[in-house]
């Protein structure tokens, strides 16, 4: 597998966590244009738009040092999400963000990834805080911000007006 970014690989009891390989292009082309997750909250975008997406986040990597990792089971090595660190041009803050593929909800694997994303940027990035900007209508996601311990006053991101800016305070003690 050829390798586009310095990423490092995290593990976790169920997870590694590695930087985005081109064979990760297809599967996410397919979820971003045709999964029902992204249907149902009016998200789906075009395959061309996927691939700038994920040229955007090898880009993400190789500017910031940051980016997201592709989450992969560790027995199969199959991929199931991503989760990682964004800062667009026109956000205030690192945004810490989840995407699971369909399949892989409901097994705790966004919740364990971020965790461990999580503590990965107090740890070698210095990052005291990390943000989750989330749909208003995303109960699924606000749950798993709730289980990393972010916390949100329902105050709206500038730069998205549909989404709650949650707050996750990497030094505190709780979820890591």
């Amino acid at each position: 597998m050829e390798h586009l970014t310095s990423a490092p690989t995290l593990k976790t009891k169920r997870l590694v966590l590695r930087g985005p390989e081109r064979d990760d292009l297809a599967e996410l082309t397919r979820f971003m244009t045709s999964a029902p997750s992204m249907k149902a909250q009016g998200e789906t975008i075009t395959a061309e738009q996927a691939w700038f997406g994920f040229l955007a986040g090898v880009g993400h990597w190789h500017w910031h040092g940051f980016g997201f990792f592709t989450l992969a089971l560790q027995q199969t090595g199959q991929p199931v999400g991503r989760v990682g660190l964004i800062k667009h041009s026109n956000w205030p803050e690192v945004e810490l963000a989840w995407h699971l593929f369909e399949g892989a909800e409901g097994f705790g694997y966004a919740t364990e990834a971020a965790c461990t994303v999580k503590q990965w940027a107090a740890e070698q990035l210095k990052i005291a805080q990390l943000y989750s900007y989330i749909d208003k209508g995303n109960t699924r996601s606000q749950a798993v911000a709730k289980r990393v311990g972010a916390t949100t006053d329902g105050t709206r991101a500038p730069h998205e007006p549909d989404a709650e800016i949650w707050v996750h305070k990497t030094t505190a003690e709780g979820s890591l």
